[in-house]
């Protein structure tokens, strides 16, 4: 889906910080990746939960930008990772033309779709968390879209974001958003921020989505 170029207040209200972000027009996946997909670039099923349509899950920072890079290579686009697993050393080509993560302020300003509440919906009716999700992920898309047409944004997984957390205290994890099938209502917000390692961190409520530069 295209989302259109604007601005969007961010905040970390760890260490009390607000600011701008200026977001160009970018495009972004529809629904979070599902096994389906994961499995026709990769031959792999990491899942926990079982189901093409599912979400795919369990499934770390590095994997997700592997695949970014393979769907990106069968496509014949620019890659947007250079990658060194041994070294930890990965960097980012937000210029290239190829599959990524969305940054922190795309996926926020996506996931809001111009509304300013917590959410962009009733949570029940957009998402599924711990009060409905039968204890493990559903197939994509059965809830209500937010008014760009995406669906899934809050709820079922956590999505892997593009950005670093805070490199000078926690190095290189990276961030995730939006809330997963485990979550009380609390953790489905669109302002709710995660972090963890890019190698080491699976877990099986926790995904990605795919972006690309407009």
């Amino acid at each position: 889906m295209q989302i259109p170029s604007g601005q969007l207040r961010m905040r970390d209200d760890r260490i009390d910080t607000h600011w701008i972000a200026e977001i160009p027009t970018f495009l972004i996946g529809k629904f979070p990746v599902t096994q389906q997909q994961y499995h026709a670039v990769t031959a792999e099923r990491p899942s926990t939960f079982f189901g093409d349509q599912k979400p795919v899950e369990t499934i770390s920072w590095i994997e997700a930008v592997l695949f970014c890079n393979a769907i990106s290579a069968l496509a014949d686009l620019q890659l947007c990772y250079q990658i060194d697993i041994e070294k930890e050393q990965y960097s980012f080509d937000m210029a290239a033309n190829g599959y990524r993560l969305p940054t922190e302020a795309e996926w926020e300003f996506a996931c809001r779709a111009g509304t300013t509440g917590i959410r962009y919906g009733n949570l029940a009716a957009i998402g599924w968390y711990k009060g409905n999700s039968g204890n493990g992920t559903q197939e994509v898309g059965q809830k209500q879209p937010n008014d760009w047409g995406l669906y899934d944004m809050l709820g079922n997984v956590w999505e892997w974001c593009a950005d670093i957390y805070d490199e000078t205290v926690y190095g290189s994890y990276r961030i995730m958003r939006g809330g997963g099938w485990y979550d009380e209502p609390r953790g489905c917000l669109v302002t709710n921020r995660r972090r963890s390692h890019p190698v080491a961190y699976r877990i099986d409520d926790l995904g990605f989505r795919l972006a690309r530069n407009r």
